[in-house]
């Protein structure tokens, strides 16, 4: 098992997520982060702190294609290990549906 980023963590980008990892396995893209699933360790004290709750381990039902997301983007953008100021317009975002097609390709900067 590891945990994964949902769509919901789109436009909205909160790093409160970061801060927690004790393994460091969050990666930044334009506008969402993602956790790479071989580096994260299944702790879950990421889960609770996500305040888009856009964060769910990969065993739920139907999360398939944003596991493929996050293992994707997770080898093509930059690690970030630290806490950032989410994205101006983050809670106009924060639980509106149908994000995906906004979804960057884009790197974040990173650390």
């Amino acid at each position: 098992m590891t945990y994964i980023v949902l769509e919901n963590c789109v436009r909205c980008k909160y790093t409160d997520c970061v801060e927690v990892c004790p393994v460091d396995c969050f990666y930044e893209g334009e506008n969402m982060l993602v956790i790479h699933p071989d580096e994260c360790i299944d702790c879950g004290v990421c889960e609770p702190e996500c305040p888009a709750e856009a964060i769910v381990p990969d065993t739920e039902p139907g999360v398939e294609h944003w596991l493929e997301i996050n293992t994707r983007y997770a080898k093509e953008w930059p690690n970030i290990t630290r806490k950032k100021d989410a994205l101006d317009d983050a809670d106009e975002w924060n639980g509106k549906p149908d994000k995906e097609a906004m979804l960057s390709p884009n790197p974040g900067a990173g650390d």
